[in-house]
């Protein structure tokens, strides 16, 4: 999925890496990308990052790219307290107590990503990510150097939410595809549902006489959708009194009929287990994908 290990998120990198005096030095002249567990944030917003045995400090200006700034820059900023996070080696300073301070910036290990990214990502492409911050609106991942994109809430799944929460965690590793990559806005927009299969694939996990958990989603005149899995819906009979939305609920499968691309259900019961997120199943978690279909065309 990737080929440079250094341009998968942060969250997937560990922290404690050991590195010599000698190993910073020739990654300063190279400006190799590395990794380091940041300790704190000063007063000032500097980030004081554990680098092997070593200290480094990245300053404010270097902790975040240029092409990231916006309203939530200093969140941002703060929220790597405690996390790995990348970056490259610009110089090294005495400190009071004459120990050696390595100067560091992710701003520059940031600016490197995305170079790679607009050069060598295409649409299509399957990526590594994680979940970073979950909105009404969508959920924002890390895909490379703590490089943030967003997945509209409806490129979550082919079944409808409410949230984002209803299908992702904080921290939680993922795969996303990439809808399109903006070389001049220095943007990478995502999306999601592709990977968790077509309506064949998912209907193929249930048979007609099965009895198996489902979730309510919406209530119409004509009957109640239950979502069976993140990319499958079946429609279930209409019940003697209005069903919550959001509820797990015990349904039994009366048929399947792949012609007509439905399935038709029956709610026996609500149940009290708590279901969200619900668990992914990818189908697809490397290579390219490329005119994707959910359901096949009817004749």
């Amino acid at each position: 999925m990737c080929q440079n290990r250094w341009l998968l998120p942060e969250g997937f990198h560990s922290g404690h890496r050991s590195y010599t005096h000698e190993q910073l030095c020739q990654a300063q002249q190279e400006k190799s990308v590395l990794t380091g567990t940041v300790l704190r944030c000063d007063a000032q917003q500097n980030l004081i990052v554990q680098v092997g045995p070593f200290i480094g400090s990245i300053p404010r200006n270097e902790c975040v790219a240029p092409f990231l700034s916006g309203a939530g820059r200093d969140i941002a900023i703060l929220s790597c307290v405690g996390r790995t996070v990348c970056f490259t080696v610009t110089g090294q300073k005495s400190a009071p107590n004459g120990d050696t301070v390595f100067l560091l910036s992710r701003r520059s290990a940031q600016q490197q990503a995305m170079e790679y990214m607009v050069s060598n990502w295409l649409s299509g492409t399957v990526i590594p990510a994680q979940i970073t911050h979950l909105a009404p609106f969508g959920a924002f991942a890390d895909v490379g150097c703590g490089i943030i994109s967003m997945i509209p809430l409806s490129a979550i799944s082919v079944s409808r939410i409410q949230h984002p929460a209803e299908r992702f965690s904080l921290r939680q590793k993922i795969y996303a595809r990439i809808e399109h990559i903006d070389p001049v806005e220095k943007r990478v927009y995502l999306t999601h549902k592709e990977l968790l299969g077509t309506w064949l694939e998912n209907a193929g996990m249930f048979r007609a006489g099965e009895t198996v958990p489902g979730i309510i989603r919406t209530q119409k005149e004509y009957g109640v959708f239950v979502e069976l899995t993140p990319n499958l819906t079946g429609l279930a009979d209409l019940p003697q009194q209005p069903l919550p939305e959001g509820r797990a609920a015990a349904v039994y499968i009366k048929s399947i009929l792949p012609e007509q691309q439905k399935i038709k259900l029956q709610v026996l019961h609500l149940l009290d287990a708590p279901v969200f997120p619900t668990p992914l199943t990818y189908r697809i978690t490397g290579g390219r994908v490329e005119n994707w279909q959910y359901a096949p065309t009817r004749p």
